[in-house]
């Protein structure tokens, strides 16, 4: 599981625009979003933490890893 801090993300939209674009890298991912926490999770089914932290950020928003328990 691979989890990114994403403080500029703030809605319902952010949440939404994130999620289509971790797919759009990693359709098979499961993507867990915690706007209230704003921590984004993610479990690729084939892409690296590399790819996803460009696809966030492609999308607008600033992406910082976090460490996961597990």
């Amino acid at each position: 599981m691979l989890a990114f801090k994403v403080d500029d993300m703030n809605c319902g939209h952010c949440v939404s625009a994130i999620a289509q674009a971790l797919k759009a890298v990693d359709p098979d991912a499961r993507v867990s979003i915690d706007l209230a926490r704003h921590l984004v999770c993610v479990e690729p089914a084939e892409a690296d933490a590399g790819q996803l932290s460009v696809a966030i950020t492609q999308a607008g928003y600033t992406p910082e890893p976090v460490q996961t328990a597990g």
